[in-house]
């Protein structure tokens, strides 16, 4: 199995569109408390993005707008424009600290003639939601799932990546230690071992690895730890036993750097989801 598909396997992503159909006026995306990314899709006219104390971004051509994180921004289109989109929100399933989600920059743009395949997924979605067929929904929603995929593969090709997870899977040095990791969290590696699975010194892997990721090797390997057991908690794994599978002796080691990287216990953390 590839590495990007034993990566989603662990954290999930989930998409729903919620809007099609001509934007005339002013829409907010601005839930402070938001747990989720946003894809706009724009069809034909003209679309203007405002994020406070940032420059208005305008489109006027087909065009894929991707927030990966919660961002607080609103769209805006003149009647005259007679604009078309489609708005989807994206979850993850360990929250929008995904590592996935968060290896990407600030907001993706592109030019759906500039999509390649991207763009013919994007194609049928516009054909499904602006028609009357049985199962619309369901077929748009998984066809955004499809397209966040399709646009991963397209970030790793053209090397349009903040840092983290997705800079690691496009170096082919580090994707051998972050292979072991992500496979077997439960180890303890040492640098000496990580730095042997990417055929580097351990000073130069050390150095290699924060550069391009962003932070330690061991920061890696605790910060996914974490985010593997929270999918777990989500499953009502009891803590002894998530503890046990991400790599720590028991529920109170857990807990102790659970608390460290998130602010919360395991069980004040599952309290907050639950209110999501």
């Amino acid at each position: 199995m590839d590495q990007l598909s034993s990566v989603l396997n662990r954290f999930s992503i989930s998409a729903g569109v919620f809007y099609s159909g001509q934007l005339c006026g002013l829409s907010s995306f601005e839930e402070p408390d938001a747990q989720t990314g946003h894809i706009h899709l724009l069809r034909k006219g003209k679309l203007t993005i405002q994020i406070h104390g940032k420059s208005d971004l305008t489109f006027d051509e087909p065009t894929l707008l991707f927030y990966p994180r919660p961002t607080q921004h609103r769209i805006m289109a003149e009647d005259a424009d007679q604009t078309e989109i489609v708005c989807a929100e994206v979850h993850y399933g360990s929250g929008s600290t995904n590592p996935l989600a968060s290896s990407i920059p600030d907001v993706v743009c592109i030019p759906l003639a500039k999509a390649g395949r991207l763009q013919a997924t994007i194609d049928w979605l516009f054909e499904e939601a602006y028609s009357t067929q049985s199962a619309r929904q369901i077929i748009m929603d998984r066809l955004c799932e499809v397209m966040i995929i399709q646009l991963l593969r397209h970030l790793l090709s053209s090397g349009d990546i903040n840092g983290g997870l997705l800079a690691g899977l496009s170096d082919p040095k580090l994707a051998n230690a972050l292979e072991v990791i992500h496979n077997q969290p439960e180890q303890n590696w040492s640098l000496v071992e990580l730095s042997e699975k990417a055929m580097m010194s351990r000073s130069r892997f050390a150095e290699h690895f924060k550069k391009t990721i962003g932070i330690t090797p061991n920061d890696y390997l605790s910060s996914w730890r974490i985010e593997i057991a929270k999918g777990l908690l989500k499953q009502n794994k009891p803590v002894g036993w998530v503890a046990n599978e991400v790599g720590y002796e028991n529920a109170s080691a857990l807990a102790r750097v659970f608390r460290s990287r998130t602010g919360m216990s395991p069980k004040e953390w599952l309290k907050t989801i639950d209110l999501t």
